[in-house]
């Protein structure tokens, strides 16, 4: 169904998007359909999306599949890109130099270097999330906006999340809430879920781990909690970083404290993240962890941040 056969919106907007991932069912109720967007305030040591963090549209290149060819390094306007047939990465990116023209891309063969995020405009995002409409209708499932944080693309997403409440599908936003309150308070009419990242509660260890405090993110918590009806909390459990039943602890009592009703939701580590920081040729904090954290800890974790009043249950459950 091609969205002019739907509806005329309004004026268009453009925004930056670096994964739309279509039968999504870890990212709010039912069948989903999750858009990823670009830029995020914080910059959170283990984050599981780092080429997600920054807003610009940047080249990402996979070693494993290079040819070696030296295409790329020919056809680069810029010289932004080296060859070195002895190094463990046959191609070397200097940053400062390239403006991601992508013409690099185009002449890759083995599609080694790609371009991570595209400007899309807004009717083409909800043209691509109109596709599943009939799958959202039968599993009680609909669209997410998550990123990155969908607030540093506000205008962008309030326009996507406004033209799927028209159409009657169900709207969630993934979010840490570091925004200002007058934006958070223009996505409420629009906004059916929101699934909110409490990650650290003590601001001191936040700013050391996300670099950023967390004050604003609680006083935007607050006032959603007694605005909002439908809130969902998520704490990531990441080893040696928000895993101590001390930080649970404080968070399961802060959110109870508010509204005991509030679902708290633990969401195991993903070692799988560590390839994209080799990608970035950033160095990845957590090298040492290889694994998941094991269940029988996931499960004790929930009981510390039961025995606080709140209401908790597991990502899988």
């Amino acid at each position: 169904m091609r969205l002019s056969n739907v509806r005329v919106m309004e004026d268009s907007v453009l925004g930056v998007v670096f994964d739309i991932k279509r039968f999504a069912i870890h990212d709010g109720p039912g069948i989903r359909t999750s858009v990823f967007l670009k830029g995020c305030p914080l910059s959170c040591v283990w984050c599981q999306n780092p080429e997600g963090i920054s807003q610009d549209i940047i080249l990402w290149y996979i070693h494993s599949k290079c040819i070696k060819c030296g295409d790329c390094v020919q056809v680069c306007p810029r010289n932004a890109l080296t060859a070195d047939p002895n190094g463990s990465s046959y191609i070397s990116i200097i940053r400062d130099r390239c403006n991601n023209c992508g013409e690099c891309v185009q002449v890759c063969p083995s599609t080694a270097l790609s371009l991570v995020g595209k400007t899309m405009e807004d009717s083409e995002v909800v043209e691509e999330l109109l596709k599943d409409k009939v799958f959202y209708e039968s599993s009680g499932g609909g669209i997410t906006l998550t990123g990155g944080e969908p607030f540093q693309q506000i205008k962008f997403s309030r326009i996507i999340l406004k033209e799927m409440k028209k159409l009657g599908i169900h709207t969630a936003i993934e979010t840490c809430l570091f925004t200002k309150r007058e934006e958070l308070e223009s996505l409420i009419p629009f906004v059916d879920l929101f699934m909110v990242d409490l990650k650290i509660y003590e601001s001191k260890k936040h700013l050391e781990y996300t670099d950023a405090a967390n004050e604003a993110i609680k006083i935007n918590f607050e006032w959603l909690m007694k605005n909002h009806e439908n809130v969902l909390v998520r704490i990531p459990i990441i080893p040696g970083y928000t895993d101590s039943e001390e930080n649970l602890e404080q968070i399961g009592a802060y959110v109870a404290g508010i509204n005991s009703r509030i679902p708290i939701e633990l969401v195991n580590f993903n070692p799988l993240a560590r390839d994209k920081y080799c990608i970035l040729s950033k160095l990845y904090p957590l090298q040492k962890v290889k694994s998941v954290v094991p269940n029988s800890k996931m499960k004790h974790l929930s009981q510390v941040v039961a025995q606080t009043g709140a209401l908790v249950r597991l990502e899988s459950e």
